[in-house]
Order: C-alpha cells, then structure tokens, then sequence
C-alpha cells in the first residue's frame, strides 16, 4: 500500500477518522470511523469500517474521567499502524475550527504554527482547544509525524469586506480581530465540488447550502465561492442549533449580566450548551429525538428551528439577487425529510417545490422537475476535504 494519510476531526465528545491511500487521482478513502461518547455516561465507543462497510474495528472502554480525547488517539494510531503493516502514515492532517486571517490554505503545524493558533482559542472556546489538543496528543506519541491543519474559517476568506465588517467601533475591531469569519467551510468546499459533479449549472449558480447538525449554518455560494454565511465573529451566530441560540440581540446579555447578576463564565456555559433545541424544548438537542416527542415544547422547539432557517435562507437569497439550487447536508439535513419538507414549503414563494417521494427515500436530487430552484440532499465529507489539503500542502513543502 503507498504511502497514506489520516484525517482527524476532533470533538468535544467524539473524534471522526478518515484513512486515505494516496492515490494519483486524489486520495482514496480505505477506512473510516468515528469514537463516540468520550467522556460521556457509557463511556466511549468506536466503529471503524472499511470501503465497502465491513467493520474492521469496534471496540468500547468503560465510562472513566481519565477516557478524555487524547486517551483515544493512542488506540486509533495504533489501529491504523496495523492496517497499515509496514507501511507508515505520510502524514496526519486536521481540521481546526479557526484560522482567523493568517490561515487561508492548509498550513504545516509547527511550533510557530501552533502558537498563533492557541492565541484563536478565545474565538472558538468550544472547538479550538479540543483541535489543538489532538495535534499536541498526537505530536507526543508520534515525533516527526508531519500534521497538517485545515481550517473551517478558510472557505469564507474570500468574501467582501462589507459582508465581514462589524458596526463597531474601528480601532477597537481592527485591535481585536472582531468581524465576521465564517465557520463549517470544510463541508462547504466539500459541497460545493459535490454539486458541481452532480449538475455543472447547479454548482457554477447560485446556491444556497445549510449544513444541519449539532451545529447549523448556511452558506450563500456564487459559482461555488462563498459569499456570505449566517456564522459570524464566533459558533454562536445565525440558526437555531442544537445547544446554541444563534443569533441574539446583545442587549439580552447585557440584562442577564446587570439585572440577573449572572457571570460571564455562567452566561457562557449557557449560550453553549444550554440554549437552542435544548433550551426551548427543555427535553433534549437532538433532533431525533424531538420529532419522535410527542411534547408540546419540542414542537415549539422544531418550528423555530425552521422559522429561523427559511428566514436567514432568504436573506442570504437577497445577497445573491436570486437563487438557483438549494442544498442540505450534514446530520439533520441528511437523515431529516420532515425538516427538509417544513423548510422547502416556507421556501415555496423562492420557486422551491419538492418531490414527496424522492424526499422521503433520501435521493440526492429532491425537487420536482417544474422546481424553479433545484433542491438536494447530499452527504458532506469534511475528512476527504481535509485529505486532500493534507497532500496539498505536502506537496509544497517538497516543492
């Protein structure tokens, strides 16, 4: 086997691995997996599968505090060092959630690397610290091991000033780097070349992608560029998610802190983790769940969560003077026919109409052929993004 690379997608409470053979048409996927419930009641779980499915690795540990993301690198590289026999990794490479101005292509982790991206951890409390760990984890069991960081912020570093500015003082945004950045540009990049193969018109149009999982954005793309999106300075702008608000006038903060008397450390661990689906329905984040609930508050929880995407939707509609092709991806919007159908029929004054039948099956191509705007439901691949930057960059370090 040549020589291969692995791409690691670090979360709070999972770790999504991807083995790529280099290949000369572009790296080939030969196994993936994914390590749930880290530090969660249970304790962690990992599965990992071949290209045609067959499961090559599964294995569970017992719930412990000590089971944190680093302790489940060790297994997964050890994993791979046996499938791989004699043959090594050319490289592991990574997706970090923020690469603020300075990251705009994937960039070879060293030590001055890692040092401007530590200073990003205040931008992406939730993610960053949890990216840069597994680099340092990795670094330590794995000297010499060439990384690589590919950033979500990257995709939107192309969009116009005026899209990026934020109304606040000059000097004081310009000094501390508040604007808009933009974030799940991995899956956008993916999506965008996705829908390009699928329909050479729907990819060089205009496009509007929502990205539905844990966390929820949309992206507005011009002939598969971004050009505007709903996350902004942090992971906390735009849509409804699972445990977060999205967008929020800033005067509630300020009441929660002055009349409240709240903490900032309290007012944070609430906008992360015990806001959105989570916080309406009071029940539970996950989408699943909620529309198999029967409660009155998870319905209510459902139907600003699509309120808030078709509203958003048509903003990003007017930044692009009109629109062509709508697609879903990501949890939600891949495994969600009764999302996807809410959304389309508040979209139906855009020109959206959705075949029923290729809905409910999952096809790729959902919209009626009279549809005025195309609409689909494609599985994203962050990993085979971040493979591909991966080789990317090796190749110009030998350059």
């Amino acid at each position: 086997m040549p020589d291969a690379v692995l791409a690691l997608n670090a979360g709070s409470s999972s770790l999504k691995f991807a083995l790529f053979e280099a290949a000369a048409d572009g790296p080939k996927c030969i196994l993936s997996g994914k390590i749930d419930g880290i530090g969660r009641e249970g304790g962690p779980h990992a599965v990992a599968r071949n290209a045609a499915g067959e499961v090559r690795w599964e294995k569970r540990w017992p719930a412990a505090r000590e089971l944190d993301q680093d302790a489940m690198l060790g297994p997964v590289l050890d994993f791979v060092a046996s499938h791989l026999g004699e043959e090594g990794l050319a490289a592991i490479g990574h997706r970090i959630v923020h690469g603020g101005t300075n990251f705009v292509a994937p960039a070879l982790l060293d030590a001055g690397t890692m040092a401007k991206l530590d200073a990003l951890c205040p931008l992406a409390p939730l993610h960053q610290p949890h990216n840069l760990a597994a680099v340092k984890a990795v670094a330590a069991m794995r000297p010499g091991l060439p990384q690589v960081g590919c950033f979500d912020t990257a995709f939107h570093a192309g969009q116009d000033a005026t899209v990026t500015r934020i109304a606040l003082p000059r000097d004081l945004a310009e000094e501390a780097g508040l604007r808009r950045y933009g974030f799940h540009g991995l899956s956008y990049d993916y999506i965008a070349g996705r829908l390009r193969e699928l329909d050479a018109a729907a990819g060089t149009s205009r496009v509007i992608v929502a990205h539905l999982g844990a966390g929820a954005s949309l992206c507005a793309l011009r002939d598969g560029n971004s050009v505007e999106t709903t996350m902004g300075f942090s992971v906390l702008d735009g849509l409804v998610m699972a445990t977060r608000p999205g967008a929020l006038d800033p005067g509630v903060v300020l009441y929660l802190a002055r009349e409240k008397g709240m903490a900032v450390a309290d007012i944070e661990d609430m906008l992360y983790h015990r806001s959105g689906l989570l916080g309406v329905s009071g029940i539970t984040g996950d989408m699943k769940a909620l529309l198999a609930s029967g409660e009155p508050h998870a319905k209510e929880a459902i139907d600003l969560y699509v309120w808030r995407i078709a509203r958003e939707s048509a903003a990003l509609a007017g930044t692009l003077g009109g629109l062509d092709a709508f697609v879903f991806t990501a949890g939600v919007g891949e495994n969600a026919p009764s999302i996807r159908r809410a959304v389309a029929a508040r979209l139906a004054w855009l020109g959206v109409a959705l075949d029923e039948a290729a809905n409910a099956a999952g096809r790729l191509c959902i919209s009626q052929p009279s549809s005025r705007v195309s609409v689909w439901a494609i599985p994203t691949d962050e990993e085979l993004v971040i493979a591909r930057g991966t080789l990317a960059c090796l190749a110009r370090q030998a350059a």
